[in-house]
């Protein structure tokens, strides 16, 4: 026969391997996230450079990110979040984040040219790649939590499907 202190004492190691095993599993996901967006970021940056040689640095950073959108997209909901393909819903939700992210990206190095106009490729490139790192980081938590947010299975006894975040939770 248990006691009342030791039912709670079970429950609250439960409870703590539960949200052990949840921030390995997301901690697995952000290194996932990481990982494909780096590799994604670092290919459309060598890419940007390339390309403004040939045209306007602007139009260079559009293309480069709508390419690198689409195939970050891809990446991600397949392997980072074990979503499969994302289909053209997830893909314009992606893009709105990118849309987003690409104004960032843009105003840092726009600000950049108006305070150090003569800045040399590596300058450049280090405020692009810093302002890519915390779009990342909003990019990873907007993905994550809304558009490729995993379902929790259906209950025998509530027909509802819940977010990723109640089952855990309930876990």
């Amino acid at each position: 026969m248990t006691t009342k202190a030791q039912r709670g004492t079970a429950a609250r190691e439960n409870t703590t391997i539960n949200g052990l095993r949840l921030m390995r599993r997301h901690a697995a996901a952000f290194i996932r996230f990481a990982g494909l967006g780096s590799g994604v970021t670092l290919a459309a940056s060598a890419a940007l450079v390339l390309l403004s040689q040939w045209i306007p640095w602007m139009a260079a950073n559009v293309l480069t990110t709508v390419v690198s959108t689409v195939a970050a997209t891809e990446l991600h909901a397949r392997f980072s979040f074990g979503h499969g393909r994302p289909g053209l819903t997830g893909h314009l939700k992606s893009a709105a984040t990118m849309a987003a992210g690409w104004l960032v990206t843009s105003a840092a190095v726009c600000a950049l040219a108006a305070l150090r106009p003569g800045a040399g490729l590596v300058l450049q490139q280090t405020v692009y790649l810093s302002a890519t790192a915390l779009v990342g980081i909003g990019r990873y938590l907007v993905l994550r939590l809304s558009v490729f947010a995993q379902r929790a299975p259906r209950s025998e006894t509530n027909d509802a499907v819940r977010s990723a975040s109640e089952y855990d939770a309930a876990a």
